[in-house]
C-alpha cells in the first residue's frame, strides 16, 4: 500500500490526489486548483511534478499580460486623478481665501476673507501642486515628442518645491 505524501499543508489523501491530477487534465492552472481543492499553489504544484505534469505557460503568461494592462489602466487613472488635483491646488492660488488665527491672551480665534491666500500658502499649494504633476509623470510619462517641453517645465517645478 503506497502512503499519501505529506505537503506543508498536511497530509493529502488519495482522492485529493486524484482529484488535483483530474482538474489538470481538465486544463485547470495551478491557482484555480488551488482554490477548488483548498490546496496550496505549491501542493498543487509538487503533486503534479510528481506525476510528471506540467502547466500550460501560456495561460499564465496571457493572465500576466492582462494583470499588467489593468495596472496600467490603473496608473493612468491614477496619474489622472493627481493630474485633476494639481490643476485644483493651482487654481486655488488665486481665489478668495478665510485666513485665521487663535492666539492672545484668551486664545481668541480671528477669521478674515481674503481676495487670494496669503504667500505661505500659496507657497504650500504650489509645491503640492508640484509633487502631484511630479507623481502623475511618473505614474505615466509623456511621450518622446514631448521631453523637450517636459525639461523646461521640469526646470520651473523644481525651482518652486521648497529646499530647492
Amino acid at each position: 500500500m503506497t502512503r499519501p505524501k505529506v505537503s506543508k499543508g498536511g497530509l493529502v489523501t488519495a482522492e485529493e490526489r486524484a482529484e488535483i491530477i483530474r482538474l489538470h487534465g481538465e486544463g485547470k492552472g495551478r491557482n484555480e486548483i488551488g482554490r477548488i481543492t483548498r490546496r496550496s499553489q505549491r501542493t498543487v504544484s509538487l503533486i503534479c511534478q510528481e506525476e510528471g505534469l506540467e502547466f500550460d505557460v501560456t495561460m499564465t503568461e496571457e493572465a500576466t499580460r492582462h494583470r499588467i494592462a489593468q495596472l496600467a489602466d490603473r496608473r493612468a487613472m491614477l496619474a489622472e486623478a493627481l493630474q485633476d488635483d494639481a490643476e485644483r491646488l493651482s487654481e486655488q492660488m488665486w481665489r478668495p481665501s478665510k485666513v485665521f488665527r487663535i492666539g492672545g491672551s484668551s486664545n481668541t480665534y480671528t477669521e478674515h476673507e481674503v481676495d487670494e491666500p496669503p504667500a505661505d500658502a500659496k507657497k504650500d499649494l504650489m509645491a503640492s501642486a508640484g509633487i502631484a504633476i511630479e507623481k502623475s509623470l511618473k505614474l505615466v510619462p509623456p511621450e518622446r515628442e514631448d521631453l523637450e517641453g517636459l525639461a523646461a517645465v521640469d526646470q520651473w517645478l523644481r525651482g518652486m518645491m521648497p529646499g530647492e
